[in-house]
């Protein structure tokens, strides 16, 4: 009931004025100038543009300068600055010559139409203009404003729905040869191109111009009748630019039902791809939903403003004779003041022609031209490339273990004599002893430098553990020595390594210091005073490599 054929039967060609096939969906008879259709692939696909009262036929609007300055020389910027079409001077120059001819007036009436007692009291009128504009913060709330506006257009850029992904997937996913499976793979990606012509026929001005009515997304081929039907009967007052994407979902499953998606993976990946799409198309709809917060704008709207009728009064030359402090000079002209006006109102007209990218200025983005584009890039990828595979041949490298450099031409020869990048740290000089590797046991008997010592009248406590390298006992065969009392005096541990600091044995075990006259937040011993003690007994050593922790069996022996 109602449903499309991909294909309709053979028909007498017509001619578009380009020597292409007519598109099956457009009526026959008179149509719209060839001029408004894209070339799309021969004439296929959906690419008529509605001729409506008022519309135009759009040439390229973004304003591309990339290959003049693809290279950096001398002066390279400044050939752009000779450019008319998306530059500052088309978008800036009335509201220069209105800048410019308000001045002019007001010093004309100052010069020769206002009398004596007039001129002076306009004088004292420049000179608190002049002092009052300083007051204005326009280049900070300017500057502020044009960063974001700048990254919510690169982020609305970036969000513009691309169905390169999906068609992959859709292409590896849904299996046939036949016509039941190119229907299945030519619906999918439609049903995704309409979703993402709904979004941007709701945010282009462009866009709607094209597709003002679903009965012109009939007429392009994007929707059968029966679809239009169901879109325009659901009783949603919200953009419906989800429904194509819950048609794709549906017919996905039908596919793996009937096994053209063979496995659940396949669908998996179908489904995760189409979220990545629905979310990109949502994301767009809020950014155009969700605006720069208008009392921002308003606020650096009025303070650009306010500051130039500040200069348009406080910048005028005064008669030199009378003395005025910076008034030395009649130019006539306000050179500076003209170019102070170019650099903030037009950083502003900046702000403004981007915090909608999806108008019609010069740098807006080309959004019928990426319909187009995606429209004719999915359908061949699913349809006119499936099972299109190129036969397997051996590669010129084939016989090479190690395969030579690609040709270079000879303009690009030179590049090949440059020398390879394998690392910053391939650059750094050593000497040949400092290459040489040390034993271990060489590098953990190296001590270490004693710390300093505290400053006087500093409080600090100072722990001192006897450490021996015989684990049986003393040299003497005797037991270890036992702790000395908490404040008792230890040869060798000072400030001047002679003196005597008390010392918290319980520390040493990693437990709370309570004894003595330790601080109590201190935890740890540390060697200090120029004097080492002899290393502490085994028990006390950390276990070896890669056995972590201490014999829970035989637990160190606890000093009280």
């Amino acid at each position: 009931m109602g449903t499309q054929r991909c294909y309709p039967p053979p028909s007498p060609p017509g001619d578009d004025g380009g020597g292409h096939t007519a598109h099956p969906h457009r009526r026959a008879g008179p149509g719209p100038p060839a001029a408004v259709f894209r070339a799309l692939g021969g004439g296929r696909g959906p690419t008529a543009v509605a001729a409506t009262p008022g519309s135009a036929v759009l040439g390229a609007m973004t304003v591309t300068y990339t290959a003049r300055v693809a290279t950096a020389r001398f002066g390279g910027f400044s050939q752009l600055l000779l450019l008319w079409r998306g530059s500052i001077y088309k978008l800036l120059y009335r509201e220069v010559l209105l800048f410019l001819g308000a001045y002019l007036g007001l010093s004309m009436a100052y010069r020769f139409l206002l009398s004596e007692p007039q001129r002076r009291l306009f004088e004292k009128l420049v000179l608190y203009c002049d002092r009052s504009s300083e007051l204005i913060p326009v280049a900070f709330v300017l500057g502020f404003y044009v960063a974001v506006v700048l990254e919510r257009w690169w982020g609305q850029f970036r969000s513009v729905p691309a169905p390169d992904g999906l068609m992959l997937a859709v292409r590896c996913g849904v299996h046939g040869a036949d016509a039941r499976g190119r229907v299945l793979r030519r619906t999918l990606m439609r049903y995704g191109s309409l979703a993402a012509l709904l979004v941007l026929r709701a945010v282009s001005t462009a866009v709607y111009k094209r597709f003002p009515t679903t009965d012109h997304l009939v007429e392009a081929g994007f929707l059968t009748r029966e679809e239009r039907r169901r879109l325009d009967g659901l009783r949603s007052p919200y953009n419906k630019f989800w429904v194509p994407c819950v048609w794709f979902g549906a017919l996905a499953g039908q596919a793996r039902r009937e096994g053209r998606v063979r496995d659940d993976c396949a669908l998996k990946l179908l489904m995760e791809e189409l979220n990545r799409f629905r979310a990109n198309c949502s994301l767009l709809f809020h950014y155009d939903w969700i605006s720069v917060p208008l009392v921002y704008t308003q606020v650096v709207t009025i303070a650009v403003y306010a500051f130039f009728a500040a200069c348009l009064i406080g910048r005028q030359f005064l008669d030199p004779a009378q003395g005025y402090a910076g008034h030395e000079l009649d130019l006539g002209l306000p050179v500076f003041t003209l170019l102070q006006f170019f650099f903030y109102v037009g950083w502003l007209k900046v702000a403004e022609q981007l915090i909608n990218p999806f108008g019609e200025d010069d740098d807006d983005f080309e959004t019928n031209t990426l319909i187009d584009r995606n429209f004719q890039v999915s359908m061949l990828a699913v349809d006119e490339l499936y099972g299109d595979v190129p036969p397997l041949e051996r590669d010129l490298y084939w016989d090479s273990v190690l395969p030579p450099p690609p040709a270079y031409t000879a303009a690009t020869a030179a590049q090949l004599r440059l020398p390879n990048f394998r690392g910053s740290a391939f650059d750094v000089q050593l000497a040949k002893e400092e290459m040489q590797f040390q034993p271990l046991e060489d590098i953990e008997d190296i001590p270490s430098e004693p710390p300093q010592s505290p400053p006087p009248g500093a409080f600090s406590c100072h722990f001192s553990l006897l450490r021996r390298k015989n684990s049986a006992g003393t040299e003497g065969g005797h037991g270890a020595e036992p702790p000395p009392a908490p404040g008792a005096p230890i040869e060798g541990d000072g400030d001047s390594g002679g003196g005597t600091q008390p010392c918290c044995w319980g520390a040493a075990q990693g437990r709370r210091p309570t004894a003595g006259t330790c601080a109590p937040q201190i935890r740890w011993c540390r060697w200090e005073g120029p004097k080492m003690l002899p290393p502490p007994p085994s028990p006390f050593r950390p276990p070896p490599f890669p056995k972590l922790g201490l014999n829970a069996m035989n637990p160190p022996k606890v000093i009280p």
